[in-house]
């Protein structure tokens, strides 16, 4: 595509016309070429943002993202599941869903990324666990997969390399905020990763990307609907961010705080609820009969948790470096200054504070001991601060009492 027929499409966009399919192939493989230069790219993806896309235009912007790289390929006989996140505070989700989905009998691939802003990345996570292996070849990865029936890697390269380009740009160029382009980039993640099918987890809220409900669902909507445009069954789930998931905040506190909720010691009502809608949704698309209750068996009787370590092992972790990842002995505690009900919790100043923190250290962190509507008193326990390098005024105020 020359720069004339480039600078065409960015004026229909800009004007509020949609793109044809074969032109929006023809934008993409411009772009990685380097025949489309990265400002007319900038130029089009602000008139996405102004302009929005419709599904067809979202659909072909995925396929051309798909065909710029490659795509994991499974045995015909095997079903397998991924999920999404559009990522949180405390999001331990993949870490305790991927093994409990596993050990329900169902495959599970994960391709997941790493930190992004405040957000905790799957990936760094699991690298806190000494020895561990993220970066899998694609054909260990999928040899992982049908042996241990689950693997947790980082994505590579290799997949969709228009999307990584476009995301980039993206980010720098104040583009990130449009329904279609941010489901394009999310879709054509996964269906190169080969799965049948996907859960996508929408985090909504002050913490999230998505503030607004009626965004969010639009978003998980456009989702299941690019989806099935690719052959593959979806469900979406649209879930509160406006305070952390679960308790802990720090990479390797929160691997800590999974194999808790995979052992049945962790009974926090929101992280565990969190967890079993998103892994109930992953076996019923598998096929799987009375999910819930088969998700809350393979918890009780220790096949969850068993499956995370085989999967740890297979990656070149251990279990005694698992479970190594206890909190820092150092702690400091937060206490109310005045009496109230905790009327908000700023969880981006939490992750924040956590990634300072779990830089120099992996099992430093934060512990946030009340939710968003508990009565406290005045000296009740807010957080702890595992580790140095936080400042407990500045935990302190992440909290607000009235």
């Amino acid at each position: 595509m020359d720069e004339i027929s480039m600078r065409h499409a960015i004026e229909r966009k800009r004007d509020g016309e949609p793109l044809e399919p074969s032109l929006w192939a023809e934008i993409v493989a411009g772009y990685v070429t380097g025949e489309i230069d990265d400002a007319q790219m900038a130029a089009l993806a602000m008139a996405c943002v102004w302009r929005g896309l419709s599904e067809e235009e979202a659909a072909a912007l995925t396929g051309a993202m798909v065909a710029s790289g490659a795509t994991l390929q499974y045995p015909d006989d095997m079903f397998v599941v991924d999920k999404h996140s559009s990522g949180g505070v405390s999001d331990i989700v993949s870490l305790v869903a991927v093994p409990l989905v596993a050990a329900c009998g169902v495959r599970v691939a994960k391709l997941s990324g790493r930190a992004l802003g405040h957000t905790g990345g799957t990936i760094d996570k699991l690298e806190a666990i000494d020895g561990f292996n993220a970066t899998l070849s694609m054909d260990a990865f999928v040899r992982q997969v049908e042996s241990v029936g689950c693997a947790i890697a980082a994505q590579t390269d290799a997949f969709a390399p228009a999307d990584k380009r476009l995301y980039h740009l993206r980010d720098h160029t104040a583009t990130v905020p449009s329904t279609g382009l941010i489901a394009a980039s999310i879709v054509s993640k996964k269906v190169a990763g080969g799965a049948n099918a996907f859960v996508f987890d929408v985090k909504c809220g002050t913490a999230a990307f998505m503030r607004d409900v009626a965004q969010a669902e639009e978003l998980a909507r456009m989702l299941v609907a690019i989806s099935a445009d690719f052959g593959r069954k979806a469900h979406a789930i649209v879930s509160d961010m406006n305070e952390p998931l679960g308790r802990y905040i720090g990479t390797g506190v929160e691997v800590f705080e999974a194999c808790e909720v995979l052992l049945g010691r962790e009974r926090d009502e929101r992280a565990l609820a969190g967890c079993l809608r998103v892994a109930t949704a992953m076996l019923e698309l598998g096929g799987a009969d009375e999910a819930r209750e088969r998700a809350q068996r393979a918890i009780e009787n220790g096949s969850a948790y068993a499956k995370f370590v085989e999967m740890v092992a297979a990656q070149g972790g251990s279990r005694t470096s698992l479970e190594s990842l206890r909190p820092d002995a150092r702690k400091q505690q937060v206490h109310a200054a005045t009496s109230g009900v905790v009327s908000a919790i700023d969880a981006v100043a939490l992750g924040n504070i956590a990634r300072t923190m779990t830089n120099a250290n992996a099992r430093a962190g934060l512990r946030v001991a009340v939710r968003i509507g508990d009565v406290i008193e005045r000296g009740h326990l807010l957080a702890e601060i595992f580790g140095e390098c936080a400042d407990s005024a500045s935990v302190a105020a992440t909290f607000t009492v009235a």
